[in-house]
């Protein structure tokens, strides 16, 4: 049985769910609801099994719960709706001589217990918009920990994926960002690093593992890690990628994620840079007369032919002074403002046309910024920059 009463138009509307098998005591709480002048909707149900569906369809701001039905009874019917709509608000209706159930239920979860036969209807009305309230600001204060939780998840896993390079007599600038997917801030498994080896040569990884949320943020870091470990050891070209391959193979687990990347090894001696690309897409090469994608080979991202080890090299001359722009493809698949396709590499390069490139990290932040805002939230995916500067592109170090 269902009822809606409205007593005051532009009140709140409170949606309560009476679960009670006594035929009479169920038309009392009817009644005295009518004398609260709250606006309501009420829906009495005899049994739990009964009620489930309610508890799990529309939502319900008050259950009022009576301790003895016929098929679970005292703390286990508490116990038993808490469990099936943990966030809202449970008033359990006792009898005069239960003196310490309603105190063992409140205990159990429920916002508060009313006695029957001592009930009236201002009792009943502050009793109730006492209960949702409550309801709500503990729905609130759990949703915020959680938030809380999340953020300093987030932020332990965004250093793990956002280090701090390794460059010791290197004049090469280094610029780096990273940004989540804007959903709940989200990470996901794009990654970067740069590193000077003991020969003099810098190297460089941007990658993206498949999929978002912790599981492929921590593959990220490990890969990360790993590629770092691997490059300091001595390790390059196909070497490096399979053995990288190999580890993010162990750490997957039974999901099937896989991973692209671009690595990056810039000789300013020779004046080359030396690039194997997993699956990745080209950098980007920005001279005096503008900036262009690169032409490189393409090899199979990790993971998704274990064994094969098909990673091709370019080397790709490089002019006295530039920059090369490692990214992810959070940068490129979002929309091209109001065509409705995606900005892609041509739609990229447009951009960055029109952009100033005297300073490299305001032109890394006003190129993101950029295709945010041809984005406008459409599409939403992390997304990692890695720029390297080097001639008169500025002084040596990272921003």
């Amino acid at each position: 049985m269902t009822s809606i009463v409205s007593a005051v138009p532009d009140e709140q509307m409170y949606r309560v769910l009476l679960i009670e098998d006594d035929q009479g005591d169920a038309l009392l709480v009817e009644e005295l609801l009518h004398d609260t002048g709250l606006r309501f909707e009420l829906t009495t149900r005899t049994t739990l099994a009964e009620a489930r569906a309610e508890l799990s369809g529309s939502p319900i701001d008050c259950v009022l719960l009576d301790l003895h039905l016929p098929d679970v009874s005292g703390i286990d019917a508490v116990t038993a709706v808490r469990h099936l709509a943990p966030h809202t608000a449970v008033i359990v209706l006792t009898g005069l001589s239960e003196a310490q159930a309603g105190a063992n239920a409140m205990a159990a979860g429920a916002q508060d217990y009313l006695v029957k036969g001592k009930v009236d209807g201002d009792l009943l009305h502050r009793t109730v918009r006492y209960a949702v309230y409550r309801s709500k600001t503990e729905r609130t204060n759990a949703e915020a920990q959680a938030a809380r939780l999340r953020a300093e998840e987030n932020a332990r896993l965004e250093r793990g994926l956002l280090p701090q390079p390794i460059l010791d007599t290197s004049t090469v600038r280094v610029t780096t960002r990273y940004l989540p997917g804007a959903a709940w801030a989200l990470l996901g498994g794009d990654f970067l690093d740069v590193v000077e080896g003991d020969d003099g040569l810098l190297h460089a990884v941007v990658g993206d593992v498949s999929g978002h949320g912790p599981d492929a943020a921590a593959l990220g870091v490990f890969l990360r890690i790993a590629w770092r470990s691997l490059v300091l050891g001595g390790h390059r070209g196909n070497d490096l990628l399979h053995l990288m391959e190999r580890i993010l193979i162990a750490e997957r687990g039974s999901q099937h994620l896989f991973a692209t990347c671009t690595l990056l090894t810039l000789d300013q001696s020779t004046a080359t840079a030396t690039l194997h690309l997993a699956g990745h897409h080209e950098p980007l090469l920005t001279t005096g007369t503008g900036t262009q994608e690169l032409a490189a080979a393409h090899g199979i991202a990790l993971g998704v032919v274990p064994g094969l080890r098909r990673w091709p090299s370019t080397v790709v001359p490089l002019p006295a002074s530039g920059a090369l722009t490692l990214y992810t493809d959070g940068l490129t698949e979002g929309h091209n403002g109001a065509t409705g396709e995606r900005l892609g590499v041509d739609g990229l390069l447009e951009l960055i046309g029109g952009l100033p490139t005297a300073d490299p990290a305001e032109h890394v932040d006003r190129l993101i910024e950029e295709t945010h805002a041809l984005n406008a939230g459409r599409h939403s995916d992390d997304l990692a920059v890695l720029r390297l500067d080097w001639g008169s592109g500025g002084t040596s170090g990272r921003e």
